[in-house]
């Protein structure tokens, strides 16, 4: 009887069947009757049957449920890689390829007393010391990303010691040995200054940052470097020089007062230019590295948010950079690591054994431009007349480009070894046959002058060198092959 009709039965009745359907025959005792029992039936297949009823395909929703869960899951430990309770010595690993550029390790846990006692300037300051000059200036407070890097670390170091307030920020990925960036971490603590170990794509944490300290300036050199390397991961280029880029200059314009922006573009950008030296009025639109593409597509960037949101912006196109505590990337680094040990040496050649050249800059050049870019940048925000502050780019370079045989000549003195050297074809992966660097802008707008000739500089690399790497100290960086 109807009293007596399955759930399934009863599915497929017209819900609005009842008294006022002039079909409806039945007694209407029984046709409540029928509803209460089914209610009543239903009520206990919830309570106690719901996944047996479930597994035999009566109930999809749990099924779903349960799909949607797995797929949450599946994508959380995709994306983040399980667990942010990393150990200490944990980094954010580049290595792999395929690497989608939205995906980031969270933030290790934050001393946030510690991030502001570092961001805060000393009570006594003193002046750069150049040229007799012993004026502090207005007080800095500086964000510096990739901090842990070569030239952030050497930035960071100079900062301090002039009484600005720096913090750092570096997520210390893999893509040199770590133990390196470790070391320059050290060595900026034991200055006082704190490193925030995060990914620039995190804006959340960008911005804790931004609001705790109150940045006047922030100096961005973090990047994915390496030109070759670019082949083997592009979408780490992206990740980091791009869209972390955009999320830097998202909060800073967010911010308020907002501070001034510095930030590391590259010689690369010049790519196929034939004309030298390489001025910053020079066309650059011909890259040939993708790394090259993204410091240009950088240099881009920076200038929409100059002309949108009156961002004072400097950009700054290293050539480049050697000196201690430097990559092991670099070519300079690589050769040290393999004449001390006796190996060969790999030197390329262009189109019909033509020598390479570049102009190789030493980091304490380096350093006094940085710092007076940031001392000499104007003020964010437009004016009530509409105008903003200038958009800066300049070249850092040391004016005298050496071929790379006569820069391995010099260092073999200086290391006390001689090389094997073994000259290849240049590959195709985006490297350039010659940098030049005109700096006379750089000269002009920041006093900059760089003083310190190839064979003086190769000769603190060479003794930094030599004491770092004494013993197995340096085992894992000299066994380490550049990309």
């Amino acid at each position: 009887s109807g009293a007596f009709q399955t759930p399934h039965s009863m599915a497929a009745r017209s819900p609005t069947r009842g008294l006022s359907d002039p079909t409806f025959t039945g007694s209407p005792s029984s046709e409540v009757f029928e509803m209460r029992r089914i209610s009543q039936n239903l009520s206990r297949g919830r309570r106690g049957g719901f996944l047996a009823r479930a597994l035999h395909g009566e109930k999809p929703e749990l099924v779903v449920l349960v799909v949607v869960v797995l797929c949450s899951v599946c994508g959380y430990y995709s994306v983040f890689g399980g667990s942010s309770s990393a150990p200490p010595t944990s980094v954010n690993t580049v290595g792999k390829t395929g690497l989608a550029v939205s995906t980031y390790k969270p933030a290790k846990s934050v001393n946030w007393v510690s991030v502001l006692r570092s961001c805060t300037p000393t009570e006594t300051r003193i002046g750069d010391g150049k040229d007799g000059d012993e004026d502090p200036g207005e007080p800095m407070r500086v964000l510096v990303t990739g901090a842990a890097g070569f030239v952030g670390f050497h930035v960071s170091l100079q900062l301090k010691s002039l009484g600005h307030g720096v913090l750092g920020l570096d997520n210390v990925n893999d893509y040199y040995p770590p133990v390196l960036k470790r070391a320059r971490l050290a060595k900026l603590a034991n200055a006082g200054i704190e490193n925030v170990e995060a990914d620039l794509n995190d804006g959340v944490l960008v911005r804790k940052a931004l609001d705790a300290c109150k940045f006047t300036h922030v100096l961005h050199l973090a990047a994915q470097a390496g030109v070759r390397y670019a082949v083997k991961n592009p979408s780490s280029y992206v990740h980091s020089n791009v869209a972390g880029f955009v999320t830097l200059l998202e909060e800073i314009v967010h911010t308020s007062p907002t501070p001034k922006l510095v930030f590391a573009s590259s010689s690369s950008v010049y790519g196929l230019n034939t004309k030298t030296p390489f001025s910053e009025d020079d066309v650059t639109d011909s890259p040939a590295s993708l790394y090259a593409a993204t410091k240009k597509a950088d240099e881009l960037l920076a200038h929409t948010y100059n002309h949108i949101h009156g961002l004072a912006v400097t950009g700054l196109r290293f050539f480049t950079v050697y000196g201690s505590y430097g990559r092991p990337d670099m070519a300079y680094f690589s050769f040290a690591n393999n004449i001390v040990r006796g190996k060969p040496i790999t030197i390329f050649q262009g189109d019909g054994g033509k020598e390479l050249a570049r102009d190789f800059t030493h980091i304490s050049d380096v350093v006094d431009g940085v710092v007076a870019s940031l001392v000499t940048s104007e003020a964010s925000g437009k004016k009530q007349d509409g105008t903003k502050p200038r958009f800066r780019i300049f070249n850092l370079g040391n004016k005298h480009p050496v071929t790379v045989s006569d820069f391995v000549t010099s260092l073999e003195t200086h290391l006390g070894k001689t090389a094997k050297r073994e000259y290849v074809p240049m590959p195709k992966t985006g490297d350039v046959p010659f940098t030049h660097a005109d700096v006379s802008k750089a000269h002009a707008e920041l006093g900059y002058d760089p003083k310190t000739s190839l064979d003086e500089g190769l000769k603190m690399f060479a003794q930094w060198y030599l004491e770092f790497c004494a013993g197995s100290a340096c085992a894992e960086i000299q066994a380490y092959k550049p990309s």
